[in-house]
């Protein structure tokens, strides 16, 4: 990383160096993906860039940065880059943790960033299917495997598996063929962090990957490279891209199309707004989700007294 002057010696000060031995402990002890690791670096990037300018001279160490410096940051963001309340947060996110690991270690004497204040956030609701919009999803998704092609099978499937699980994105699209057990009806998801969880599997999903499983190996035999680890695989044979999959849902998703906002992530939100609708424990909503912190699970209940209020508002008499 290097300041904003394109001072390439900052590649040799210590505070550079302690950085990249952060950015390394991401990657390679916390085991975060990829792309986590780059918004770790360019949050990190900027506030040395940053701090080269606020300080005057590339002569400065993380154990001279005070709670002004990094306030001084986070305005800076604010007001001059015009950036979101949500960016600045993240920023600071990623400030906290660096300085928590340079304390852990004993590279700086204290954590200044504890002391500065998160902007506060408002809080917005997850978009999300209603039942009888998913209902419509699946019919439409249901008649088109009718059809037998092998494409519309597996896209049934795809849909039936995020709604019963409610799985990341991400983590549906790595998933591979020995992660479904069938038998003992759960799916081994592999999420954030590289942590596993096991999910289990409604009958609707597993018929729909039983009856997909043999369409899946005719794709497979008759592919010149086929991916035979991966569960859902192209005509090609090879695994599906995640942009692959998103064009599928979306695809369905537009025979919902009057609520705006509805995307792949919404099956997710959908999945968990309607087991706390239905009395689901939010612990055990908490575990299925792959959450690490239950304060990010109880915006579902947000969702649903939001989803009551309107009810209520219109439908009672004196509302």
């Amino acid at each position: 990383m290097t300041t904003a002057d394109g001072d390439a010696r900052s590649e040799d000060r210590e505070w550079n160096r302690q950085s990249r031995l952060f950015l390394d402990h991401l990657e390679h002890e916390r085991q975060l993906s990829p792309r986590t690791v780059r918004a770790y670096t360019d949050d990190i990037g900027e506030l040395q860039a940053f701090l080269t300018g606020y300080y005057g001279t590339p002569e400065w160490s993380w154990g001279g940065v005070d709670r002004l410096a990094i306030r001084s940051f986070m305005g800076d963001c604010a007001s001059r880059r015009k950036l979101a309340k949500r960016s600045i947060a993240r920023k600071l996110s990623a400030i906290r943790s660096l300085f928590r690991f340079l304390h852990l270690e004993e590279l700086v004497e204290a954590n200044p960033a504890r002391a500065v204040r998160s902007p506060r956030l408002e809080r917005t609701l997850p978009s999300f299917l209603t039942r009888e919009q998913m209902e419509r999803v699946f019919d439409h998704a249901e008649a088109r495997a009718m059809e037998g092609d092998a494409p519309a099978v597996r896209n049934l499937a795809i849909v039936e598996l995020f709604y019963s699980t409610g799985m990341r994105l991400s983590e549906l699209q790595r998933l591979d063929i020995g992660d479904v057990d069938g038998i003992s009806e759960r799916v081994r998801v592999l999420g954030k962090g590289k942590k596993e969880r096991i999910v289990p599997l409604g009958q609707k999903a597993i018929a729909a990957l039983r009856r997909y499983e043999p369409r899946r190996d005719e794709v497979l035999a008759t592919s010149s490279r086929p991916d035979r680890r991966a569960l859902f695989v192209g005509p090609s044979g090879r695994r599906l891209s995640v942009r692959g999959i998103q064009k599928i849902v979306d695809g369905f998703l537009e025979r919902v199309g009057e609520d705006a906002g509805l995307s792949t992530h919404s099956l997710r939100h959908s999945f968990a707004t309607h087991l706390v609708d239905a009395g689901a424990d939010l612990m055990a909503v908490k575990e299925l989700l792959g959450h690490a912190s239950l304060s990010t699970t109880q915006i579902y209940t947000h969702t649903s007294r939001e989803r009551l209020k309107r009810v209520y508002q219109q439908a009672h008499p004196r509302a």
